[in-house]
């Protein structure tokens, strides 16, 4: 959550005007500080942890502080995002179709931190998971349309980059974004209809995540076409692009794989949010040049992508297949009953290319830390 509402920051304040810079700055640090003491609540006594979707917690007095003032810095940064990039004429040029996804992820993030606040002050007495379960479904389903979105400005950007923009007139993508966030419409209507906590409320939010995410496949498809013209190009941005959407593919598709409760529903989530990490991670490179650092575009840099995205895949189809066999998600140790080849060799497979991913996640910080490091230019 951390990350991806991070990097959103970087989008929105890319995308806006130099307006309301105090509420930029007041969102960064506060989200700063937030972070850090999450970062060290689990250090903390009585640090007991609830396994809710989500946005799990430690039932823990620091963690909480935390939470809820980082919650309060990316809320005015939302604010801000609000008022200075709403597009002028997002049908116009390519960046002001990707400037309105920008827009309207911002109007996503905005109405999940309502509803995570609505949730908070409506919900049902219930105790432990139940009641963080209840706070965070709604805007949880409804924080999920952000990241999908910048994920898809972050893809058409990489294109952009590369040269490949898609062969497009502008105003249709603005078109097709806008299409890909209508089923926000659904969020308020569902909070006025049935409150937090409800079956009908979980229900209906787990119904607008499954019918209105596939309204996001035209930009999938503009970006594949885009994809297909890059294979002969060797890039950090590249590598990003590529990894990215086959992880996020993947997850979609172990999406209409989930039966029951197993691993199966983590293996579709952990493709989707590695997806979009990848994206997201592609952008960093492109933008550290862009904001005065050294380009990041050696030969680390091309090959961490496909270190973390190779890992990852190992891991999520790891979970699949265990899944598959039975295995049930949110357990560990003796309580996971690996009784049989198959669920050890799949478990094995997840732990394997978890290890992997953590070794592209470090070459990422490396390569990102060496280009901040390394003046841009330097005298003959």
């Amino acid at each position: 959550m951390v990350w991806f509402m991070s990097f959103a920051g970087v989008l929105w304040s890319l995308g806006g005007n130099s307006k309301f810079g105090i509420l930029g700055w007041m969102g960064f640090w506060l989200a700063a500080i937030g972070t850090a003491l999450i970062s060290i609540s689990p250090f903390f006594p009585d640090s007991e942890p609830l396994l809710n979707n989500y946005i799990p917690v430690l039932q823990q007095p620091v963690f909480f502080a935390g939470l809820f003032i980082s919650g309060f810095g990316y809320g005015l940064t939302l604010i801000r995002a609000l008022l200075t990039t709403i597009p002028e004429a997002p049908t116009a040029s390519g960046e002001g179709a990707l400037r309105l996804g920008v827009f309207l992820s911002a109007v996503a993030g905005s109405l999940a931190l309502a509803g995570f606040l609505l949730s908070w002050l409506t919900a049902p007495a219930l105790e432990g998971k139940a009641f963080y379960e209840a706070i965070f479904w709604g805007g949880g389903h409804t924080l999920q349309f952000q990241h999908a979105l910048l994920m898809l400005v972050a893809w058409f950007w990489l294109a952009s980059a590369l040269g490949e923009a898609p062969n497009i007139e502008p105003r249709y993508v603005a078109v097709l974004f806008v299409i890909a966030a209508l089923p926000l419409v659904a969020m308020p209507i569902i909070y006025a209809q049935w409150p937090a906590g409800s079956a009908y409320h979980v229900a209906y939010f787990a119904r607008m995540m499954e019918a209105g995410h596939p309204l996001m496949l035209p930009l999938v498809l503009l970006a594949a076409f885009s994809l297909r013209k890059l294979w002969n190009i060797k890039s950090a941005a590249k590598s990003a692009f590529f990894a990215s959407f086959v992880l996020f593919a993947v997850g979609g598709v172990l999406a209409y794989m989930i039966r029951g409760v197993n691993v199966v529903i983590p293996a579709h989530y952990h493709g989707s949010i590695v997806g979009i990490t990848l994206a997201f991670m592609g952008l960093a490179y492109v933008l550290l040049g862009q904001l005065g650092f050294s380009e990041a575009d050696g030969k680390m840099a091309r090959m961490q992508p496909y270190v973390y995205g190779c890992g990852q895949l190992m891991h999520v189809l790891g979970l699949a297949v265990s899944g598959g066999y039975g295995v049930q998600r949110k357990v560990a140790g003796a309580e996971q009953m690996l009784t049989t080849l198959p669920q050890k060799i799949g478990m094995g497979v997840m732990g394997l290319g978890g290890t992997v991913a953590i070794v592209g996640g470090i070459m990422f910080v490396l390569v990102c830390l060496k280009a901040m490091m390394t003046p841009k230019f330097t005298s003959a």
